[in-house]
């Protein structure tokens, strides 16, 4: 059973870590999003400045983690001030908030079961330096095989899964944007999110392995006072 429960503990924790990543990849960095704007050439299509698109960018970015009531945003646009979502735009990053907003909401059950796990190895008198640092490893192997199949399959065909992500996560069809009216999907082309699931995919496998490494030692201390 305190294996059990330190699989759980594991499980719980990789859960914090994934969006945990997700939050830092997505809001750590606003000059990487300028970085990517450049790359694909963005100010070109939008016929803006990049200090407005870097001003949409955080004003959406405030929307998405609930700071800001709406989308309402005034910019310049081929020289003229105008409003830079639609309504149509606006409905579909409604829905986007309410996945930003969910995934905070399951990231603080995942920690509340992390904590409860632990006080039950405990209660069972277990040894979490032993228990955790094993479970932990059994459940990033597993982890990193599942990685190592979804990246393949990403990198062989990223528009395919791409489409199959929001058919699984959006009961609409709002997020087929076209860029001859929509100016969000001439913002974040296609190419964007690929390179937004590199690095959510670097920042957690890296968290991962740093924690591997931090609960090995810990385990090897334990060995050593033995000894």
């Amino acid at each position: 059973m305190q294996k059990i429960f330190g699989l759980v503990a594991a499980m719980a924790m990789i859960v914090v870590m994934l969006i945990t990543s997700f939050e830092i990849a997505i809001y750590s960095d606003y000059g990487w999003y300028q970085k990517e704007y450049e790359k694909y050439q963005v100010l070109d299509d939008l016929e803006m400045e990049m200090q407005d698109v870097m001003d949409v960018t955080e004003e959406m970015m405030a929307y998405l983690r609930g700071d800001r009531k709406n989308l309402e945003v005034k910019t310049v646009i081929a020289g003229e001030e105008g409003m830079f979502f639609n309504e149509r735009e606006k409905l579909h990053m409604e829905d986007v908030q309410g996945l930003f907003l969910g995934g905070i909401q399951i990231r603080r059950v995942a920690f509340v079961i992390f904590a409860a796990a632990v006080l039950l190895i405990l209660f069972q008198k277990g040894n979490l330096r032993e228990i955790l640092p094993q479970m932990y490893g059994w459940a990033v192997g597993l982890f990193l095989g599942v990685a190592a199949v979804f990246g393949g399959l990403v990198a062989i065909d990223f528009n395919k899964y791409f489409v199959l992500f929001h058919e699984i996560f959006f009961n609409n069809d709002l997020w087929l944007l076209d860029p001859a009216t929509d100016l969000l999907i001439r913002m974040l082309p296609e190419g964007f999110f690929f390179d937004m699931v590199i690095r959510i995919g670097v920042i957690f496998i890296g968290s991962l392995l740093i924690l591997w490494g931090a609960g090995a030692l810990w385990r090897r201390g334990r060995a050593k006072k033995k000894s």
